[in-house]
């Protein structure tokens, strides 16, 4: 493990978004596809803090397997964003505060592009199955200035080689001139908390009979760097970390994909939050 300090003075960078806290929407959980609509909040889910797990929202996409199941407006929740949601995001949440010095919210903060300036008070960016959203050209133009400010995106669980190529597709609405490209192991987001060279695929939970989902075998690590060499865009792909975090406390769920996963998503929020 790397010096944890380092993820307290990262925390000086989120210090200029703090004047901005009272202009951010108030929290409010949605109707989740995963059945949570009566998970209780955290005894402390009202207190302030430097970071919250954001997690966009977004309209259905073609490939999207949740239609015509639920057929409602994607901005009222039961859409394909709500997957693994709450949970995930505040099972992850709790560890990120266990595991360093990140003063984190212990409830999560649904995003929508659409909302005018709300993307911009949320400097870490979380989406899940990217291989079946519905990005808009005006979201992606949104996303791009969001990440070019100095945002982070990190884009998970989708699989197999048909939402592969749709995921390309839409990220070109985003960067057009920018190529999505593996990411090398010495890269610091790899080792800005722990050392992650021995990297797996992170299987679902419906999916753990197989292994893999789709033909998505191999688990690829990808991104998409600004011109200063820093990760705008941390890509998941053949892989389903908000798995590993919600069912982090399941027994049923191998305790090896929750470990991985939660040191990735906790090295991509300290990375995003120091670079």
């Amino acid at each position: 493990m790397k010096r944890l300090w380092q993820s307290g003075c990262a925390l000086a960078l989120v210090g200029t978004l703090l004047g901005v806290l009272y202009a951010q929407r108030p929290f409010r959980q949605y109707p989740s596809v995963e059945g949570y609509e009566t998970m209780p909040l955290p005894a402390d889910w009202q207190r302030p803090a430097e970071w919250a797990f954001a997690r966009l929202m977004y309209p259905p996409g073609p490939l999207d397997g949740y239609r015509p199941r639920f057929q409602g407006d994607w901005r009222e929740g039961l859409s394909l964003w709500t997957q693994d949601y709450p949970a995930a995001d505040r099972k992850f949440s709790e560890a990120l505060r266990r595991l360093t010095r990140v003063d984190a919210r212990s409830v999560e903060q649904p995003v929508n592009l659409d909302d005018g300036d709300e993307i911009y008070n949320w400097p870490w960016l979380y989406a899940v199955q990217v291989g079946e959203w519905g990005l808009t050209e005006a979201q992606a133009k949104k996303l791009r200035d969001y990440l070019l400010r100095g945002g982070f995106f990190m884009a998970d669980d989708f699989h197999g080689s048909e939402e592969q190529a749709y995921f390309e597709k839409t990220m070109k609405m985003v960067f057009p001139d920018r190529p999505i490209v593996d990411i090398p192991n010495d890269d610091p987001i790899f080792h800005v908390v722990f050392d992650l060279d021995d990297r797996y695929r992170i299987t679902g939970a419906e999916h753990l009979r197989t292994g893999y989902k789709k033909d998505g075998k191999v688990a690829r690590w990808e991104g998409i760097y600004d011109d200063k060499g820093r990760i705008m865009v941390a890509i998941s792909l053949n892989s389903d970390i908000g798995d590993s975090w919600e069912w982090s406390d399941d027994s049923r769920y191998p305790l090896k994909f929750s470990d991985l996963g939660i040191r990735i998503g906790v090295n991509y929020v300290v990375y995003a939050m120091s670079h």
